[in-house]
């Protein structure tokens, strides 16, 4: 799955790329099973910022749960800039999923980290990959 998104950012570097992570929510930690990629359909400023396809959303949510797991978060990528969330990416965000960040640059990946928002503010998740 990382090797996965690690493609999937530098391929579509300078723009965001993004998707979903799916696996089960437990009570402790969130187990991230698989991740998807989706279409991100801003064109206005793609280089810093991303919209999720909904049709995207919508077949990892049916697939998912045919395999009894659910969306547990979202990945995007974050060109030339450091893996932390930004206030666009708090805004947009919902309580209780993961947001993984993955910051990557012309020369690749830099640094990936997990957050999860709480009470409105993001909080860094340990990850074991």
């Amino acid at each position: 799955m990382r090797n996965r998104i690690a493609a999937a950012v530098t391929a579509g570097y300078p723009h965001e790329t993004c998707g979903l992570l799916i696996g089960r929510q437990g009570v402790r930690a969130v187990e991230v099973l698989d991740s998807l990629q989706a279409a991100n359909l801003n064109q206005e400023r793609p280089g810093d910022r991303y919209e999720l396809d909904p049709k995207a959303m919508l077949a990892a949510d049916r697939d998912a749960r045919s395999r009894g797991l659910e969306i547990v978060g979202v990945w995007h990528s974050h060109p030339d800039h450091p893996a932390e969330p930004s206030e666009t990416d708090r805004e947009a965000a919902w309580e209780g999923w993961s947001y993984l960040i993955v910051s990557v640059a012309r020369d690749g990946i830099n640094a990936i980290r997990s957050w999860r928002l709480d009470g409105g503010q993001f909080y860094e998740e340990d990850m074991a990959l």
